[in-house]
């Protein structure tokens, strides 16, 4: 070979060197390697990225972007982009690109088990994406938690804001089948944890405000979902604990023109109370006007309680002036109870992205998740598994829902604050505050079948 040559050669190694190197970089600092691509748009927006370079990963957020639930969910989302502008669309030295997830259709005006699955497939198979912060529907959560677990590269990390269904990650005696939580970790390991606490502490909540009330006998329904049929379980353990009377337990159907029939049936129990374990989105707005249509105003002779499922405008909107009176429970304290960095927060948000807006608490619980989210690829070593290692690993100190863990199950542990405190709502023409506690451990033991 001529000197020239050898110097042509050299020239072509060293520029092949480089481009791996540079290959490996993406973005300014330490990157993926990886080259973003976005989700499909059938789901999901475009890709959102306003950071400098090019981004290194992909979170997505998965929510129902329709029907009932859109108002709180939009919060959550707008929450969730204000925490990565305030980050300058970076986690430590990774930079992060989003993109918001619709698991909903106009035409069931919720979550779809369908779309919940294309929804999780997509995401297991774009190596770009290493976090996903929800989902809001534990149904959904449930389909799509193992197609996560099973994803290349050790799984990808989920956090949920908002689901409360114990099962997805412990099995309660007698709440869950045998085969929960293990189905949904098919590798064996785990990938999901929320911010919210589970369904026995929402049943220990829920039965002992009805004692404050002075209820004696309660009927509880559920509306068949996953989310329903568990919050009600819990809350008629915690209720029998407490030594109220469970007149009946059955399922509503959702798709019912009438519920009068049924509501006459409770009537016959002499029950002072009625129970709604679901979705407002599995038609509870008649649901409740069949309730008033034959057992009376909610602040009458027959009590109506409902859990987060219903915790929104939309059920006073739907249900009209048969709503008024009735209770709503939902995880953590009221917007202006919030104190600390979480009030700070919240003016963040109203001066910011939710501007003349009446801010909903699981924006709250969505910036806590995504924070969490980012904070694990920050602290990662850019690998999927690392992420996930990295965020069952946090230990959250007076941030916005209080100070916390996470167990080895991810549900929060050794917590403060509002990750373990609950609200409950009155309706009138608007949700307004009636009481905030914390259940106590006792109740939340006996809502668990422990």
């Amino acid at each position: 070979m001529t000197s020239k040559n050898r110097v042509l050669a050299a020239l072509g190694l060293l520029i092949a060197a480089l481009a791996l190197v540079a290959a490996g970089c993406g973005g300014d600092d330490g990157g993926s390697g990886v080259e973003v691509t976005a989700l499909p748009s059938s789901s999901c927006t475009g890709l959102e990225y306003e950071g400098d370079g090019d981004p290194d990963y992909l979170i997505a957020s998965d929510f129902p972007l329709q029907g009932s639930s859109r108002t709180q969910t939009e919060q959550i989302v707008a929450a969730i982009r204000f925490e990565l502008e305030t980050r300058g669309w970076k986690a430590g030295d990774y930079n992060i690109a989003f993109q918001s997830c619709d698991d909903a259709t106009a035409q069931a005006a919720k979550w779809d088990s369908g779309k919940c699955s294309a929804n999780g497939n997509a995401y297991a198979a774009n190596d770009s994406v290493v976090g996903v912060i929800g989902t809001f529907n534990s149904g959904c959560a449930a389909i799509i938690i193992p197609l996560l677990n099973e994803a290349p590269d050790g799984g990808i990390a989920m956090m949920s804001p908002a689901n409360t269904y114990p099962c997805l990650t412990v099995n309660l005696p007698g709440g869950c089948d045998a085969s929960e939580p293990d189905k949904y970790y098919p590798t064996g390991s785990r990938n999901y944890a929320r911010v919210a606490p589970a369904d026995d502490y929402q049943g220990a909540f829920l039965a002992e405000f009805m004692q404050k009330q002075g209820v004696k006998s309660v009927y509880i329904l559920n509306d068949k979902e996953a989310y329903g049929l568990g919050v009600a379980n819990t809350t008629r353990a915690a209720a029998e604990h407490l030594g109220i009377n469970i007149a009946g337990f059955e399922a509503w159907d959702p798709k019912a023109s009438s519920y009068e029939a049924l509501m006459n049936k409770i009537k016959g129990t002499d029950a002072d109370a009625v129970f709604l374990g679901g979705l407002i989105d599995e038609n509870g707005a008649q649901v409740i006007k069949d309730k008033v249509a034959v057992l009376g105003p909610n602040d009458g002779a027959v009590k109506l309680f409902a859990p987060d499922g219903f915790t929104t405008q939309a059920t006073i909107d739907e249900s009209g002036a048969a709503s008024a009176g009735m209770f709503m429970s939902v995880a953590g304290v009221p917007i202006d109870a919030f104190t600390g960095s979480a009030a700070e927060y919240v003016q963040e948000l109203q001066e910011g992205p939710l501007a003349g807006k009446a801010i909903d608490p699981y924006a709250i619980y969505g910036a806590q998740a995504a924070r969490i989210v980012l904070d694990a690829i920050a602290a990662s070593d850019g690998s999927r598994a690392s992420i996930i290692e990295e965020m069952f690993a946090t230990e959250v100190e007076n941030d916005l829902l209080g100070t916390f863990g996470f167990n080895e199950n991810g549900d929060p542990t050794n917590a403060s604050g509002a990750v373990v405190g609950f609200t409950m709502y009155v309706a009138t023409d608007k949700l307004e505050t009636s009481d905030n506690f914390s259940p106590t451990p006792e109740t939340v033991a006996a809502a668990g079948g422990k």
